[in-house]
């Protein structure tokens, strides 16, 4: 044989192992599409969790508020018909008032609860998603970099093992749309 036929066969030799190893390079590629895709879900899906919280924090500032000043009311009217007042007429109108805020109050305190209590159950939809997604992002980094090992050893039981990772991370990125 000739040193051009050995370097040919060679070269043959060479080019069947990059054929080979053209489905891994290409799982590769769609892995790293795949963890991009997650973590920009992931992102979003926590944003919308600490948009929600503002406004569940936004709504118990508001309860409290009223739930404070209807107790304070009371009071301030517990005081006022105990004690002597100058002008009672003025005292009769301040009871009657606050007796007609105390009725509001007492239709708006459930329902402010009510809607503060539903944005917390939002917050905690939230979090289990993005929860899901970190997971997602988390299982194909892994397949994507055990996969990677593939190029580096030529074993293509990196490459399976890479595969279950990622198959993994797309099911739990799957999960999130069974927790709407």
């Amino acid at each position: 044989m000739e040193a051009n036929e050995v370097q040919e066969l060679k070269e043959h030799a060479e080019h069947g192992q990059e054929s080979e190893l053209r489905p891994v390079a290409f799982t590769m590629s769609l892995l790293a599409v795949l963890v991009a895709v997650t973590t920009v879900l992931g992102h979003r899906t926590h944003t919308e969790a600490v948009l929600l919280q503002n406004q569940a924090t936004d709504q118990w500032n508001e309860y409290q508020a009223k739930k404070i000043r209807s107790e304070i009311t009371h009071h301030a009217d517990d005081i006022l018909s105990v004690t002597a007042v100058a002008d009672k007429d003025k005292a009769a109108k301040t009871l009657k008032d606050d007796a007609d805020h105390q009725s509001k109050w007492k239709d708006e305190l459930p329902e402010a609860q009510k809607k503060a209590e539903e944005l917390q159950g939002e917050v905690k939809k939230a979090e289990a998603r993005a929860d899901r997604y970190d997971l997602s992002e988390a299982l194909l980094e892994i397949g994507l970099v055990i996969t990677s090992v593939t190029l580096l050893t030529r074993s293509k039981a990196y490459w399976y093992l890479g595969i279950v990772f990622a198959a993994g991370g797309i099911l739990s990125a799957l999960s999130v749309l069974m927790l709407k």
